[in-house]
């Protein structure tokens, strides 16, 4: 039974409804693995500290800036001490209007607690967020007067009370009290400081804002002197002094911190564009990527390159793969990745392993282009793979290499799903520059990523200590802000959210910095408010916050459930991004160029694309000409080499003549069907076999030619009759020695016929796309969150409810009753009777124990057969494994 005010994290806990339990759940879903007993464990798990600091890590700036306050404040911490210590002594509206959001939140998540008069920070966040001589806290404040003084002896303390005015005390922990009580009198403490020189008052300044440690030497100067014995700096080690907690809030007019955010930074400035100029840039800029992806299958159609010892490719291949693409290295590293993430390259597994094309590649290439699209940005979104890591160093100095181990980064897709949804509450056609987006990202999850989290440094990076020199000077070189940025624009959160914003230019889901109407459906914000209210909100007295999203609930419960929904927490599962690429593909189909079945032949021996060409007709084209250019046309080449590839393919030239004529709206230019008739009439007039090899041809006087030839010595002909000659080589080598000699030669089979040399494509047996690396646990659904609930609520009932004695004192809580086998059996068909509720101890086959709460239906053959309330269903339990048995008194169920 719990009292009006509740004594432990537990006793609350106990008292929230089902929602704010589910709040809880959703907003910390490590809290599930595996599902809590009761709510006592509950609370202990919620107090560990790896869930803690992954709590903290997930707070917002201001959230946690509260929570830093309530670290060094008063436990517990009445609400309007908190409030003084955000706003200081002048107040601070924004700050005041926001702080019932922050603590709404903290004590959503369970790391406050109490009610309002007495907030208590959960020990765990208290030890983590607290100042410490080895870790600064992120306010800059030291320790307390109490705390630093602990050491002091008596007479100094005495020393100290007569030099700042006041009567001397009988003990040292009135002494502290009195120090303490000065220090927090805004009139008495203004008054001695008036009375001090302008270089200790310089001193003060200097530690003001953190770090308030220094160092001092054994002499020190008067001005120095001066506030060692007023205690306006006491000691911390041998040489060292501190500024108490209490002078330094004085001092900044009651603030914990320097700048309060209380409101996220805004996005601005802001460019307006036509949505429709918008996105037809995307689906330009999502055309050339499928373009580019295309481009990267057929460069690897015959297999790509090898895989190397540790992963990965080589840097050489990814070079040569940049060159192919004609792009960067490290943007080929990211259409490498594209098409790995989308499961359209992998490795082949053979023992020389290599990377090449998968089967879905090919059922890729068949798609419509804006199905194409959707499977790609689908997997993009979903990665955790990341090509921007690419080329830097792992933690054992190598370099990482694309498609190789270790590139994946948990926090990518929900870095990437947040940045583009802060673009969607913009106005549609409307960008930011990126360093906005990352400003607020960094608001959102100061901790989150960056270099040292709330479990070593929480806060700021210090800069130096705060040293007095030993000439006296006690200058305090602060070295930074105590809230300047934890790891600034290098943490891995900004670097992912700038990746991420260049990708989606790249793959099309974004149009000139602003997202495209297609992009807005990828990441499920078709409905999103967009403008100035979008950015704004504050919270209701009913705990209704009214702003980018609607969450309804009261107080704790409230801030539970918009927990990740003001910061953009979570990540949709595959089905539901699958889902969404393909409403957002059926939004893009209309914006992309249709594909045209025509080409215009020049005199140049060229063909101009005039747009994407149907895919029969370019891949027809690429076996008969070279590409020459890309863009929004693309010019084909042709060339003696092109025309024998496709002579070579199985095509006659009158096939080739025709193919032209009917796909050309030029008439086909007289060089260019020169070029095939004499490509033709050279091509298969010389015959190669196995004999090794063997070189045929009705004419005779060619065979001669070719013997007569330097260039054929290494090739070791013999005429073996008029029209035949022998070769000591195998025939693809024959084939190019004397292609490379400049005639036209053909293979043929055992039947005299010619073969087709068009080369099989080199596809990997079938594989799966790389499975994203989850970023903690995952998070829980409705269904699983109503069941831990209940579990919950059923094991805490087992666990506190009152019982009634049979022949034994009721069992202590938390242990297994003990009755006789006798007692047990009568007590369960007693119940069977009377339809009444039991408490028993049981023991499972693993020999676990439990406490469970039955209502017991048979008894019979050894068995009872009952409703248990913990598992809300019907089981079986063997009487023997039961330890014992209590009644239940008679409201409890």
């Amino acid at each position: 039974m719990t009292t009006d005010t509740p004594r432990t994290l537990a006793e609350e806990l106990r008292t929230r409804s089902d929602s704010g339990l589910v709040g809880l759940l959703r907003a910390r879903p490590d809290l599930l693995s595996p599902v809590p007993g009761d709510v006592t464990q509950l609370a202990t798990r919620a107090g560990t500290r790896a869930s803690v600091v992954r709590a903290v890590e997930r707070l917002d700036r201001f959230a946690l800036q509260t929570a830093e306050a309530l670290a060094v404040a008063p436990d517990p911490c009445p609400y309007d001490t908190l409030g003084a210590l955000m706003g200081g002594d002048a107040g601070d509206e924004a700050v005041a209007a926001a702080l019932p959001r922050a603590v709404a939140e903290l004590r959503g998540q369970a790391l406050v607690w109490g009610p309002d008069d007495r907030l208590r920070l959960v020990r765990t966040a208290r030890e983590l967020l607290a100042p410490g001589a080895a870790r600064p806290s992120p306010t800059g404040l030291g320790p307390t007067v109490a705390e630093a003084a602990a050491g002091m002896s008596p007479g100094r303390l005495q020393e100290i009370l007569a030099a700042a005015g006041l009567p001397t005390t009988h003990d040292p922990v009135s002494a502290v009290a009195a120090l303490t009580a000065l220090f927090r009198d805004r009139e008495r403490m203004a008054a001695l400081l008036d009375t001090a020189p302008a270089e200790s008052v310089a001193v003060l300044d200097k530690l003001l804002w953190g770090p308030p440690y220094g160092a001092v030497t054994d002499r020190p100067a008067a001005h120095l002197q001066w506030l060692l014995d007023r205690g306006l700096l006491l000691p911390a080690g041998a040489r060292n002094v501190v500024l108490p907690r209490e002078a330094a809030l004085h001092l900044r007019g009651g603030r914990a911190h320097r700048s309060p955010e209380p409101v996220p930074p805004a996005l601005t400035p802001t460019t307006e564009r036509d949505p429709q100029l918008v996105d037809n840039a995307a689906a330009s800029q999502a055309f050339t990527a499928l373009a580019t992806v295309e481009e990267l299958l057929k460069e690897w159609d015959l297999g790509g390159p090898p895989v190397l010892r540790a992963g990965g490719m080589s840097v050489r291949d990814l070079k040569r793969t940049a060159t192919a693409l004609d792009t960067t290295e490290r943007l080929a590293a990211f259409w490498l990745e594209l098409a790995y993430a989308a499961g359209l390259i992998a490795s082949d597994g053979e023992a020389d392993e290599r990377y090449a094309a998968t089967p879905a590649a090919e059922e890729w290439r068949q798609l419509p282009d804006h199905e194409r699209w959707a499977e790609l940005a689908a997997g993009w979104l979903a990665a955790t793979r990341t090509s921007g890591v690419v080329g830097t160093a792992d933690a054992k100095g190598r370099a990482l290499a694309a498609l190789g181990p270790h590139l994946d980064r948990s926090p990518a897709p929900e870095v990437r799903r947040r940045a583009l949804t802060l673009l969607a509450t913009l106005p549609p056609g409307t960008s930011v520059p990126a360093a906005t987006v990352l400003s607020r990202l960094r608001w959102e999850r100061p901790l989150r990523g960056a270099g040292p989290t709330a479990g070593g440094a929480a806060g700021p990076a210090a800069g130096g200590a705060a040293g007095a020199t030993a000439g006296g000077a006690a200058g305090a070189t602060a070295g930074g802000a105590a809230e300047a940025e934890s790891a600034g624009t290098d943490d891995l959160r900004s670097r992912l959210a700038q990746w991420a914003l260049e990708e989606a230019e790249l793959l099309g889901v974004t149009g000139r910095g602003a997202l495209a109407t297609h992009g807005r459906t990828l990441i499920g914000a078709e409905g999103a408010k967009t403008g100035a209210a979008a950015e704004t909100g504050t919270w209701t007295e009913t705990g209704t916050w009214t702003g980018a999203g609607t969450w309804t609930g009261a107080g704790a419960e409230a801030s539970a459930l918009a927990a990740g929904a003001t910061t953009g927490g979570g990540v949709a599962s595959g089905a539901e991004i699958g889902a969404a690429a393909t409403r957002a593909a059926a939004l893009l189909a209309p914006l992309l160029p249709e594909p045209v079945d025509h080409v215009l032949l020049q005199a140049d021996l060229t063909a101009v694309a005039p747009g994407p060409l149907q895919r029969p007709l370019a891949e027809a084209l690429d076996v008969l000409a070279d590409i020459e250019s890309k863009g929004g046309a693309t010019v084909y080449r042709f060339t003696p080499a092109s025309v024998r590839r496709a002579l070579d393919a199985g095509r006659s030239a009158a096939e080739l003549q025709d193919f032209l004529s009917s796909h050309s709206r030029t008439p086909v230019p007289q060089p260019l069907a020169y070029l095939i008739d004499d490509v033709a009439r050279k091509h298969g007039r010389l015959r190669i076999g196995a004999a090794a090899a063997y070189v045929r041809c009705d004419d005779d006087a060619l065979l001669s030619e070719i013997l007569a030839d330097r260039r054929a010595a290494g090739l070791r002909l013999r005429r073996l009759a008029p029209t035949v000659l022998a070769a000591q080589t195998a025939p693809e080598q024959l084939l190019d020695g004397l292609r490379a000699m400049g005639y036209a030669p053909a293979a043929e089979s055992a039947a005299g016929d010619v073969l087709i040399a068009r080369a099989d494509s080199y596809r990997t047996p079938p594989r799966t796309a790389p499975a994203p690396v989850p970023d903690g646990p995952p998070s829980p659904d409705g269904t699983l969150l109503e069941a831990a609930v209940r579990a919950i609520r059923a094991g805490d009932l087992a666990a506190t409810a009152e019982r009634k004695p049979v022949h034994a004192p009721v069992p202590a809580p938390g242990t297994l009753p003990r009755t006789t086998s006798a007692e047990t059996l009568a007590t369960m068909q007693a119940a069977v009777l009377t339809n009444s509720a039991l408490w028993i101890g049981y023991v499972n086959a693993d020999g676990a124990a439990s406490q469970r709460v039955i209502a017991p239906v048979r008894v019979e053959g050894g068995f009872v057969t009952a409703y248990d309330h913990t598992a809300d269903e019907v089981r079986t339990y063997p009487l023997h494994r039961i330890t014992g048995v209590a009644e239940l008194a008679d409201d409890v169920v």
